[in-house]
């Protein structure tokens, strides 16, 4: 196999975490061990900005952009030509790989990556819908990305039907290959759990889409039902703040605990520590999550929404409507 230089493209990428951030870094690792090159784009954050050398030797620019909204950058569209272009000739790049609808950087590289005669990839880890405002603007930009691409990659089938209806690919041209994780990383331990507590773990973005106005509302009726129960809370976002209020409000101080952001080092430090990992995501294309949790031994509780169907055997996930009574 000839060697490929690979350059990966998202705004979504440590030290920001989430789904996305881990599946691209460890996506790199795996293609580096296969003897191909990998650098990977993303925006600056912070004072992290410039080339960043990472495990393994992966390079990393972090380019500085503004960002609007949910780690997301300003869509600029030719402003970026330059700068990635200059990148594309450096590393002499073969395959430009852009993670993530929402990403601005994404579509951005790919459109000056085939005018510049590259081959592209776009993976999709995101369900959109076709009615609110938000999901036709980005339909209609990703129907433009999208129209000279040369493959496309969904985490699911349902996430492969949703893209493939708003991006109006054929569906010869998109493929299926759910994200993994090394079970090495996730091994249980069952001397972490406390044996006087029934520990509920929720890791996830606080934010709308992740279901968070129903996890404010099932804490308290779930904690005066079983006084036996915590919550353990790692993320965040927005929404925090409607948890904190929630925490203050019916005194749940000492059963639930908010961790804040959670460093992908720690995540397996966290889970081993609870017996239940709850999901309570409006919309959800994989859920890598749920994965993670399963693999440490927490029964999993989700909401039957989106791809999660799809990703764990039925004996080991429990399924809930997003709903407040059934959460």
């Amino acid at each position: 196999m000839r060697s490929l230089s690979i350059c990966m493209v998202s705004d979504f990428f440590y030290p920001a975490m989430g789904g996305v951030e881990s599946h691209l870094y460890n996506n790199s690792q795996c293609l580096m061990q296969r003897g191909h090159k990998v650098v990977i784009i993303t925006h600056a954050h912070g004072s992290r900005r410039g080339v960043r050398y990472l495990a393994g030797g992966l390079k990393v620019y972090y380019i500085p952009a503004m960002i609007i909204y949910s780690n997301a950058s300003l869509p600029t569209f030719f402003c970026t030509f330059p700068i990635f272009r200059q990148i594309f000739i450096r590393e002499q790049v073969d395959i430009v790989h852009g993670h993530q609808a929402f990403s601005t950087f994404c579509h951005e590289a790919i459109l000056h990556a085939r005018s510049m005669g590259l081959k592209t990839v776009f993976t999709d880890h995101s369900l959109l819908g076709f009615g609110d405002a938000s999901g036709i603007f980005i339909n209609k930009l990703l129907k433009f990305t999208l129209s000279d691409v040369h493959h496309a990659i969904c985490v699911s089938h349902t996430s492969k039907e949703n893209t493939v209806l708003r991006a109006a690919l054929d569906p010869q041209q998109v493929s299926v290959i759910p994200n993994a994780i090394i079970a090495e990383q996730f091994e249980p331990d069952p001397g972490a759990r406390d044996p006087g507590w029934i520990t509920i773990v929720v890791l996830s973005r606080l934010v709308y889409r992740k279901g968070i106005d129903l996890l404010v509302a099932a804490v308290p009726r779930v904690c005066a039902k079983y006084p036996r129960v915590r919550f353990l809370i790692g993320g965040d976002g927005p929404k925090r703040i409607d948890l904190e209020q929630m925490r203050e409000q019916h005194m749940l101080q000492d059963r639930v605990e908010l961790l804040g952001s959670v460093r992908a080092e720690d995540v397996r430090k966290v889970l081993v520590r609870g017996d239940i990992f709850l999901n309570t995501s409006l919309t959800e294309a994989f859920c890598i999550a749920i994965v993670e949790a399963a693999s440490c031994g927490l029964l999993v509780v989700s909401t039957k929404v989106g791809g999660v169907p799809e990703v764990l055997p039925r004996y080991m996930i429990t399924f809930a409507g997003p709903e407040e009574d059934e959460i």
